[in-house]
């Protein structure tokens, strides 16, 4: 079975609400088997334009994970938060 990657790429709006979302997303992750792999700073862009500043990749053992984690009441409460704190782009690849 191939593992999914949620990767987020970020601009933060508001850094307090960000930091309360960030707070509470780790948690959300757990019964999905979900694993922070890293979060990072974009230093520059080697080829073409990338609009978002800040990326995430969360690492699911399958992409069945990736969908229920994110689809769950727990993530699905944060999103509002999320929203008001940032501007987010979220894919899923499998690997």
């Amino acid at each position: 079975m191939r593992q999914a990657y949620v990767v987020g790429q970020m601009t933060v709006k508001n850094p307090t609400k960000w930091a309360e979302y960030r707070g509470q997303v780790l948690a959300t992750l757990v019964p999905w088997h979900g694993e922070l792999v890293f979060r990072g700073d974009q230093v520059r862009a080697l080829s073409g334009d990338c609009p978002h500043a800040d990326i995430v990749v969360i690492r699911f053992p399958s992409l069945a994970e990736a969908d229920g984690w994110h689809n769950s009441a727990a993530y699905q409460a944060l999103i509002p938060l999320r929203k008001e704190a940032a501007d987010v782009v979220l894919t899923t690849y499998e690997a």
